[in-house]
């Protein structure tokens, strides 16, 4: 509940902060004396719903790094940090992308990848995963991550993520508009309360059911992902395997902008919010890869 309302908050706090910038520069004049001007509307729809989700794409390392406190490993210290800069680099060049950075950070057993591009990416693995899993499962885990970078998970999951966020900022002014419309004497006359509480009470609904259309998005590239990891190492099974020991051992939960990235995720209310598909559900798919 918690990571559902720090989700919301945060979208509306940058939406918030980008209809005001937008209203100094003009762009906002969606609103006229005859009616709704719907193009001037998408206009800014797309610009409040695509910038803040592409921002956080550019800057989604930095992020990464700073929310985890991941460590990236520039000059492996140990065997175990050697081994796994060597299995990176074996896994990228076989999926044909450019070496990811490599990072460790602390906590319980999870992994992610994030990135803007393909070629620049990060790879950050959990020391509760280095402890609890053999190396062959860490290698799948691993490939999954690379699997995730290779398909362009990341870009594509922001582009659903501004797509939605258009949608909510254009329907929300929509019932906006039509609720002052009915509850306004003087149709003549600007904005009034019945339009900003339509539209915040409206972005909080829709947004809460675009949330519920990217995590089905998130849960449907995870199988992508996992058979991405079957085949950079030849076989279903290590991941198999892997998914069967993480469903033994407590998952952490990342931070929300990371959530969708990770290996694992705690299950959703009714698991709409789940941006991961049961791990009874992955395995079960895995066993189906011939």
């Amino acid at each position: 509940m918690k990571r559902i309302f720090l989700f919301l908050a945060t979208n509306i706090a940058v939406m918030v902060v980008l209809s005001l910038v937008l209203s100094l520069l003009g762009v906002d004049r969606f609103l006229t004396g005859s009616g709704l001007n719907l193009p001037m509307l998408l206009v800014f729809s797309l610009v409040v719903g695509f910038t803040g989700s592409i921002f956080s794409l550019l800057i989604s390392k930095s992020m990464a790094k700073w929310t985890t406190g991941a460590q990236v490993l520039d000059a492996p210290s140990n065997s175990t940090e050697l081994w796994l800069v060597d299995t990176v680099r074996k896994l990228a060049e076989r999926a044909g992308i450019g070496m990811p950075e490599v990072a460790v950070y602390e906590g319980e057993a999870n992994a992610f990848a994030t990135g803007a591009f393909k070629n620049s990416a990060l790879v950050a693995v959990s020391t509760g995963l280095l402890e609890s899993m053999t190396r062959d499962e860490v290698e799948a885990v691993l490939g999954h991550e690379i699997a995730h970078i290779a398909n362009g998970d990341m870009v594509t999951m922001t582009l659903i993520q501004g797509v939605v966020n258009t949608f909510v900022v254009f329907l929300s002014r929509v019932v906006g508009y039509l609720v002052d419309r009915a509850l306004s004497r003087d149709n003549n006359s600007g904005p009034g309360i019945g339009y900003m509480v339509s539209v915040i009470v409206c972005q909080i609904v829709f947004g809460i059911a675009a949330s519920v259309i990217v995590a089905w998005f998130s849960r449907h590239r995870e199988f992508r992902a996992d058979a991405g990891s079957a085949r950079l190492l030849g076989s279903p099974q290590p991941m198999v395997k892997a998914l069967a020991r993480l469903g033994g051992v407590e998952a952490s939960s990342l931070p929300q902008g990371l959530a969708s990235l990770g290996i694992n995720d705690k299950p959703g209310f009714l698991g709409l919010f789940s941006t991961h598909p049961p791990i009874e559900e992955r395995i079960a798919a895995l066993r189906g890869i011939r």
